[in-house]
């Protein structure tokens, strides 16, 4: 279970260097806050899968790096199992694995390399991290250049390894940040079978994507931000009837404008 509760995160932004009329600074360009979350709450549970939902903006990134414990929430909480993410987040990354949408590969390694380098890093002994590796190459089908250079794989390939550092350690909350973007539809099917196989497992997943194709195939439970805050949580279905929306792409935009639900 990951729980985030009245989570808020607000930025410094730049001062301005505005001045008057008559030369002096203008008071308004103090520095202004903005909030990139502002009072969010809702909760994932074990084997389910939660799709993360909201244009470009909305908060979205700045919300998985506070799951991933990368940011420090302003006010409010996550917790992972029961697990602050702040007063213990050691003990939260051993059980969470992150996919970045921007995360990149140490091209000169080869995925065996780069899986075992991130394993040790999580601690593992080398015959479980072996194994865990072996297993990892059979389920995302990368035998076949387990031993290239990654630098030499297609994007596809390298997304699979990306995923395979995300799940190396086994980790029992797993947030995807649009896993299928950019890939071809093998590719892509392939990642979302593997998404309702961590569901399947009995894991807590979290798909940040913008394709409404893969939230009605596989998501559980959607929670919708703009602007920072929360416009919707709830099932797909759930989505269509509150919205009054045959489509959930007409859904999202109905909702996206929505008023912003009580975090209380």
């Amino acid at each position: 279970m990951l729980e985030v509760q009245r989570l808020v995160k607000v930025f410094k932004q730049p001062k301005k260097k505005g001045k008057l009329a008559g030369g002096s600074p203008d008071p308004r360009d103090r520095g202004r806050s903005f909030y990139a979350l502002d009072d969010v709450s809702f909760s994932a549970p074990g084997g389910k899968i939660t799709g993360l939902l909201g244009p470009n903006g909305a908060g979205k990134t700045t919300l998985l790096q506070v799951l991933s414990t990368s940011l420090q929430p302003t006010s409010g909480g996550v917790k992972v199992d029961g697990i602050d993410i702040v007063r213990e987040p050691l003990l939260v990354r051993r059980r969470i694995g992150f996919l970045s949408g921007n995360t990149g590969l140490y091209g000169r390694l080869t995925p065996r390399e780069l899986l075992q380098y991130f394993g040790r890093l999580h601690g593992m002994a080398r015959a479980t991290l072996d194994s865990r590796i072996d297993e990892l190459a059979e389920t995302l089908d990368m035998h076949n250049y387990m031993d290239k250079r990654c630098d030499a794989l297609s994007t596809g390939m390298k997304q699979k390894v990306n995923i395979g550092r995300t799940l190396v350690h086994d980790p029992d909350v797993i947030v995807f940040d649009e896993p299928t973007t950019g890939l071809d539809v093998p590719a892509a099917e392939a990642i979302v079978a593997l998404v309702e196989r961590c569901r399947d497992e009995g894991k807590t997943v979290i798909v940040s994507t913008h394709n409404m194709h893969e939230v009605a195939r596989v998501c559980d439970h959607v929670v919708l931000i703009h602007q920072g805050k929360l416009r919707f949580s709830g099932s797909v279905d759930q989505m269509r009837s509150e919205s009054e929306c045959d489509t959930l792409d007409q859904a999202f935009l109905t909702l996206m404008h929505a008023e912003v639900i009580d975090a209380a």
